[in-house]
């Protein structure tokens, strides 16, 4: 047994310059056929699941415009019957508006004159077109 220090290892061999895919071992060659169907396939479902997204999108889009112009139509239909329960309050008491009801119910004022056609029917129609409310 001596004290002397044990030899330095020896020098790594000199690199060579080669081609990068004489580079590459055929451990790593082996996978990549793999490596690029599971890619394959990650991209094949990315497509499938944008087209899906994209259609999804775009029936969401068709079924809020209609719905929507539902709405607003629902909407005009209940503003047009407001504007008419309006109108009927503000006319409830109006001496015009108790006349034509009078009229339509065939009641006659005490200053005018009746006059009946010799071909009128039996039985008398509506004087007036009834408005019903909402």
């Amino acid at each position: 047994m001596t004290d002397a220090p044990p030899p330095p290892p020896p020098p790594p061999p000199p690199l060579q310059r080669r081609a990068w895919w004489r580079q590459l071992s055929y451990r790593r060659l082996s996978r990549l056929p793999l490596t690029m169907i599971l890619t394959s396939l990650l991209a094949g479902l990315g497509i499938v699941q944008l087209s899906f997204q994209l259609i999804n999108t775009g029936y969401r889009s068709v079924s809020w415009t209609r719905q929507t112009a539902e709405a607003q139509a629902n909407i005009r239909g209940l503003e047009r019957d407001v504007q008419v329960l309006q109108d009927a309050e503000t006319n409830a008491n109006t001496p015009g508006y108790l006349r034509e009801l009078a009229r339509c119910q065939g009641f006659v004022g005490a200053d005018e004159r009746i006059v009946v056609s010799p071909d009128a029917p039996e039985s008398p129609g509506e004087n007036c077109k009834a408005l019903r409310l909402p």
